[in-house]
């Protein structure tokens, strides 16, 4: 009996003729796993692979953080780099800030630090002068102020050095002046007395503006008596007292009476007898030049007229 005819078999590549015959298996087990691979994608739509493909690409190009802890460290580093831009930005305008804050600083530390050193005992008083004194006693009014030793110059009390130089008539004003780190200074202006009036209590000594500087039972020597109706209340006094202060030095140390009815008729009386009407205190500046001129050519006149200064009348 013939034998059959043998079944054609696939031709086999040389790599497969000499593989090792373990081999088959193998690749029979390949063959079933992507045969199961692709069963299970048949489901799977072109756009469905174009997507994946593009998260892939995406995912490798930016990965994205993938904890919580990540994105705190990346919001951290993203602060600081802006910070550091703004710092670099506003260099310029923090500088001038700090120049201006400095000096600001720097000016009230002075201040306060002055201030302090003023209020504190190491700008006390302890030494008080007195400036402008003639008639008076400048001791006497350096010992009324003696309260005031010790205080602070910035806290000197003006309203107990005002209570304490009523004492003294013949002051018509003061001032204070302050000379660090020890020194008070006081300087006066003395009233000008023009003459006495004379009444029951004796000679009372009064200046210009009718204020009594002192009382004397006798003439006080060199003060001429005052002679008017209605006491220094009345204008014909205010008059007499303006004629009196715009009298040279010599005409009003030779003064021994003053008269005066109205404010326009004062007349004058000297220690060698010459009577002198003036009239009013118009003028006074120019009365007293003419007056001068008219004693020194008529020596021996006993009355000068000058109420008129442009023609002097002698008798």
């Amino acid at each position: 009996m013939r034998r059959p005819a043998p079944l054609p078999t696939t031709p086999e590549s040389p790599g497969e003729k000499d593989a090792a015959p373990g081999a088959k298996p193998r690749r029979r087990r390949r063959d079933a796993e992507a045969e199961v691979e692709f069963s299970a994608s048949d489901d799977v739509t072109p756009d469905d692979v174009t997507s994946e493909e593009h998260r892939g690409e995406a995912s490798t190009d930016n990965p994205q953080p993938t904890s919580t802890r990540d994105v705190w460290r990346a919001a951290r580093a993203r602060r600081k780099a802006l910070r550091a831009e703004i710092r670099r930005f506003t260099q310029r305008s923090r500088r001038r800030r700090i120049v201006w804050l400095s000096s600001i600083g720097a000016a009230l530390l002075l201040v306060g630090g002055s201030v302090a050193a003023a209020y504190s005992p190491l700008f006390s008083v302890q030494k008080i002068s007195v400036a402008g004194a003639t008639t008076l006693d400048p001791a006497a009014i350096e010992a009324a102020l003696g309260d005031q030793l010790g205080t602070p110059l910035a806290l000197v009390d003006s309203s107990k050095v005002k209570a304490a130089l009523l004492a003294f008539p013949l002051i018509e004003t003061y001032s204070l002046e302050a000379r660090p780190p020890h020194d008070l200074t006081v300087r006066i202006v003395e009233r000008t007395p023009v003459g006495v009036i004379r009444s029951d209590a004796g000679y009372t000594l009064v200046d210009a503006a009718g204020v009594a500087l002192s009382t004397t039972s006798d003439q006080p020597a060199g003060q001429p008596v005052i002679d008017v109706p209605g006491g220094v209340d009345s204008a014909a006094f205010r008059s007499a007292g303006l004629v009196v202060r715009s009298l040279p030095a010599d005409i009003r140390a030779a003064l021994t009476g003053i008269s005066a009815r109205t404010a326009d008729d004062v007349t004058l009386t000297l220690d060698s007898g010459l009577s002198v009407v003036w009239g009013s205190a118009e003028e006074s500046a120019l009365k007293a030049v003419v007056l001068s001129k008219a004693m020194a050519s008529n020596p021996e006149a006993a009355s000068i007229d000058v109420t008129s200064p442009e023609v002097a009348v002698v008798g």
